[in-house]
């Protein structure tokens, strides 16, 4: 494994596709449970995205998350922006002067400093039906080396019987149970757009 800012900048630009095309279904799932708006957010962040690393091209692994932050922060409406912008400020720190991740335990450990900064900002712990039951476990999943697209799947999918305590949804109470997670969702493309880039 061997990850450069090239490989970062082409996983974050499949990440910006699959947003594209998943934009509806995040949205659907974040109707009864959220303002119905998780998609289009995302998109309109991940658009940003692309068109200031275009202008910008930056060179490292740290100034292409900042770019990403900054983008999700302005322009992701409701509580994703500011906790996707918490992680990956986070990461633009912990990647400061690194030139390549080369394996699994050490990208683990730089994703448990975005999931910080996810905690930080939201005060989720997992089981609490966030974006927070993904990324823990895909950190988890990276430290014993077998993370998979089913693993990631299976981690958005357990949302669906949670009940939600934090974020609009933990409004519904028992109501939230049966839905999938929107944060979930997309951070399960995010992990899922990653894949390709670990081996």
């Amino acid at each position: 494994m061997n990850i450069t800012v090239k490989e970062i900048q082409a996983w974050l630009s499949d990440f910006e596709q699959a947003i594209a095309e998943n934009k509806a279904y995040l949205s659907e799932l974040d109707t009864p449970i959220g303002d119905g708006d998780h998609g289009n957010n995302m998109d309109r962040g991940m658009t940003e995205y692309a068109k200031v690393v275009k202008e910008k091209q930056p060179q490292t692994i740290s100034d292409t998350f900042k770019i990403l932050s900054m983008a999700l922060i302005s322009k992701v409406g409701g509580a994703s922006g500011p906790l996707y912008g918490s992680a990956f400020m986070n990461l633009t720190k912990e990647t400061n002067n690194l030139t390549e991740i080369t394996n699994k335990q050490e990208l683990a450990e730089l994703l448990e400093a975005g999931l910080q900064g996810i905690q930080a900002r939201g005060k989720a712990v997992p089981g609490d039906k966030t974006m927070v039951d993904v990324w823990q476990t895909v950190i988890d999943d990276l430290k014993n080396t077998e993370l998979s697209s089913d693993s990631i799947e299976a981690a958005k999918e357990k949302t669906k019987d949670m009940q939600a305590k934090k974020g609009r949804a933990s409004y519904l109470g028992e109501r939230s149970i049966g839905h999938i997670d929107p944060g979930a969702a997309s951070s399960a493309i995010l992990f899922q757009s990653l894949l390709p880039y670990l081996n």
